[in-house]
């Protein structure tokens, strides 16, 4: 099949898009690439990747490809809420033009990257399949609510989307994030000697490795129409559900000789929720997640240290999507409305 990826220079982009063409598949991306050079040892073994905006794309940039996977986006909590309208534009607006104009192109299969953060808050006891009510507590999370409402709509005969929605990721990628809980307590144990928890510890986070993240894309591209037409997968493992002290317990048993200690003014977080996982693995066909926590955790411990992370490396605006986006904004590189000053458009 020839298929599009938006983001496909991204922290998971970087990673599924050689997967993808590694399973025979021709694959092309387009990316804005705002955090090319953000990696932690090589460049990304990158597809041929069009430099643009999803808000700019045009139904000749969608002709031709089979399958649309769609992972751009304002990409956590943090940076969603540096500006909650630029969020809802892209995350929601924008990609439901994307659908829009894949369906006038003739894709027939849109594969939406969606994320478990549309649960939002839920009681510690309660296990979320996908048939569990919505309860978004921040714009990121809100966002992904309105953008599978919409595209969810324009499913026909015709053309297919599927919604993966994702646990939180972890795990090592060309374009390293330490933005995320895990690769986050990890580089504290590695680099600091010290596993630093910002909450309480109490709430509770389903994980998922970015290889199965990947996989389950994959899946979703190569499984028959009628076992994804409009439907939604939680993507991760059901026994993958942990407290945030819990998964400071396994850093520090990968990690040893390293102190847990709780941030000043660390206290409940309201995103807490657990996930049932298992409509993905019994009917999204080919799909077998096998990451488990402490298998990612030393992998994660083993790319650091073979990659010299230092203690500067950890608040760096090559790793925390918030801190480049600020940055950029700083050096008057982007816009208020976080396009490219003074950069055409190329493929790279």
């Amino acid at each position: 099949m020839r298929v599009l990826i938006t983001g496909s220079d991204g922290y998971i982009g970087s990673l599924l898009a050689p997967m993808v063409r590694d399973a025979g598949h021709e694959v092309r991306g387009i990316d804005t690439c705002l955090f090319e050079g953000c990696s932690l040892g090589s460049e990304p073994n990158a597809v041929p990747t069009q430099r643009l905006d999803i808000r700019d794309v045009d139904v000749a940039d969608l002709s031709g490809f089979d399958v649309l996977i769609h992972l751009a986006a304002i990409s956590n909590d943090p940076l969603g809420h540096l500006d909650p309208a630029r969020t809802y534009e892209i995350n929601h607006q924008a990609s439901v033009r994307l659908g829009r104009l894949a369906k006038r192109a003739g894709v027939e299969r849109f594969v939406y990257a969606s994320s478990c953060s549309l649960y939002g808050a839920s009681l510690p006891d309660d296990l979320l399949a996908e048939s569990a009510p919505f309860n978004p507590v921040t714009p990121y999370g809100e966002s992904k609510v309105l953008a599978e409402r919409d595209l969810g709509k324009l499913a026909d005969d015709d053309f297919s989307p599927v919604f993966l929605r994702n646990a939180t990721v972890y795990g090592h990628s060309p374009r390293l994030r330490l933005d995320l809980v895990v690769n986050d307590l990890v580089a504290n144990a590695v680099a600091m000697r010290t596993i630093v928890i910002k909450s309480d510890g109490t709430p509770w986070r389903p994980l998922v490795h970015i290889e199965d993240v990947a996989r389950a894309a994959l899946a979703a591209i190569e499984s028959s129409r009628e076992a994804i037409h409009n439907e939604a997968f939680n993507v991760g493992r059901t026994q993958e559900n942990y407290q945030v002290r819990d998964i400071a317990a396994i850093v520090s048993q990968a990690v040893p000789d390293c102190d847990i200690v709780y941030a000043d003014g660390g206290g409940p977080d309201t995103r807490c929720y657990r996930v049932d996982f298992s409509k993905a693995e019994k009917h999204l066909p080919g799909f077998h997640p096998r990451w488990t926590l402490i298998d990612g955790v030393r992998e994660l411990a083993g790319s650091y240290r073979d990659h010299g992370l230092v203690p500067g490396d950890l608040g760096s605006d090559r790793f925390i999507r918030l801190h480049r986006i600020q940055a950029l904004l700083r050096k008057g590189r982007l816009g208020p409305d976080l396009r490219w000053l003074r950069v055409s458009q190329s493929t790279v």
